[in-house]
């Protein structure tokens, strides 16, 4: 999976246009002032201290973030911060800055802190230091040589996080204990180097959540068995595992490659018939014959060896289960230490106490005040229909304009022509010859109507 080509384009790429801060661009006294080197001390001007720190230190670390790595070194940094041939002067000093804070830390100081021996076999360069790095380390020089190799602690962290739950959502899971060669296949995308891989297993493995151990020559990773549970040590059983799971696909793999001899000879036998080769074409069917007796023995072979694992399989699940409910049962008889069926017939008898003496409370304040006075209701019935009968009888006082208003907006029968001139010519002879006017008529002809 690591070779030099990817490890320098991962290490050496440039910052992604667009991505740098809306200053980069525009203001170039402000740049000429960043790309300035620091004061010898921060004593000097706190002010211009800090705005370059609060500057370039979120840089750095969003830079590494960008690019996927873990491992970063000042001339790398030096070559992606490039502007216009100039080379931030300060960078050293920011390096150290946060060496000081602990969001870097040397590779060879983040190894010394972990358990890394199983990892001196294959690289040995991390085990390697420049005599001058050394020296200066025992010296109390704090200067960051322009080739030392830094980790970025929590992009470190967040990276082993990554590649545990791409563990976690892979067939490897199905037993905590997996091949480091198949791992480090899994985790190709993740990683962009075989050094950030060996780093992410050294981080997992200082928060305990994996170990490694050497098997015959081969390391084997063994995984905790849940997101906050601690990795147990490698024991046989989970050696004895590892090796029916290597069983298992060495069996696989060999009854692929007899079934594909098998449809060779199978083959060979149809040409040699063809071609009129009799003795040939029998020995080819002799020869596939053999081939599916080997693959009958290998599948009878490998169904066992699937069966013990599925075995065991089962009994892991049923030990997950058996431990799920002893911690239930735990939890509940701590849960109901306390409690007694006579406690709970005690309570609910209280409850049922308060209820009866809030209902009664109720009840008396919704009967309201009486002032002392007692009315009957059936009295006070009499009366009330007694004005009700009062009231039909008696007829309604209107005012006269209202009693005209409702005497026009009640409307009248239809009366022909000939009706009307007889009706007229009645009032005529009654009064003497005279004829109302045009309003009286029709105040008179109300009441007839």
């Amino acid at each position: 999976m690591w070779s030099p080509e990817r490890e320098a384009e991962a290490s050496a790429g440039g910052d992604p246009a667009g991505l740098l801060p809306p200053e980069w661009e525009e203001d170039e006294e402000r740049m000429s002032f960043l790309f300035s080197a620091f004061k010898r001390s921060r004593e000097v001007n706190s002010t211009d201290w800090d705005s370059k720190m609060g500057f370039w230190a979120p840089l750095v670390l969003s830079h590494s973030r960008r690019q996927g790595v873990v491992r970063l070194r000042l001339r790398d940094l030096q070559e992606a911060f490039q502007r216009k041939g100039s080379v931030p002067l300060g960078l050293a000093t920011v390096l150290q800055d946060l060496l000081r804070r602990g969001e870097l830390q040397r590779e060879a100081d983040f190894m010394a802190s972990v358990d890394s021996s199983w990892i001196s076999w294959g690289v040995g360069v991390f085990l390697l230091k420049p005599l001058k790095w050394t020296l200066a380390n025992m010296l109390g020089d704090n200067k960051v040589p322009a080739e030392e190799v830094l980790v970025a602690v929590e992009l470190l962290k967040e990276k082993a996080e990554e590649v545990y739950r791409l563990y976690q959502n892979s067939p490897l899971s199905s037993h905590p204990v997996v091949a480091l060669s198949e791992l480090s296949t899994l985790c190709v995308g993740s990683c962009p180097d075989e050094r950030t891989f060996y780093l992410v297993l050294l981080q997992l493995q200082k928060e305990k959540r994996v170990t490694v151990l050497e098997q015959n020559g081969e390391k084997i990773v063994k995984f905790a068995r849940g997101p906050h549970a601690k990795v147990s040590p490698v024991n046989d059983v989970d050696v004895g595992v590892y090796q029916l799971m290597q069983s298992e696909q060495l069996l696989s793999r060999k009854v692929e490659s007899l079934s594909q001899e098998a449809e060779r000879c199978k083959e060979e036998a149809r040409q040699a018939c063809r071609a009129g080769k009799k003795q040939l074409a029998l020995r080819s069917l002799k020869a596939k014959q053999r081939t599916e007796k080997r693959i009958e023995a290998l599948h009878a072979k490998l169904d066992t060896v699937q069966g013990i694992l599925d075995r065991i399989y089962a009994s892991q699940t049923d030990q997950m289960v058996f431990n799920a409910y002893q911690a239930g049962v735990g939890a509940l008889k701590l849960s109901m230490k306390d409690v007694t069926v006579e406690k709970a017939e005690s309570l609910v008898d209280q409850i049922q106490e308060l209820c009866d003496t809030q209902d009664e409370v109720s009840q008396t304040l919704a009967g309201g005040v009486t002032n002392g006075l007692d009315f009957d209701s059936e009295e006070l019935e009499k009366e009330l229909d007694s004005l009700l009968q009062d009231t039909t009888k008696e007829p309604l006082d209107l005012p006269d304009t209202l009693q005209e208003t409702y005497t026009n907006s009640v409307p009248s029968p239809r009366i022909s022509d000939a009706e009307l001139e007889a009706e007229l010519e009645k009032l005529s002879l009654s009064e003497g010859g005279l004829v109302p006017s045009s309003k009286s008529p029709k105040r008179q002809l109300e009441p007839s109507l």
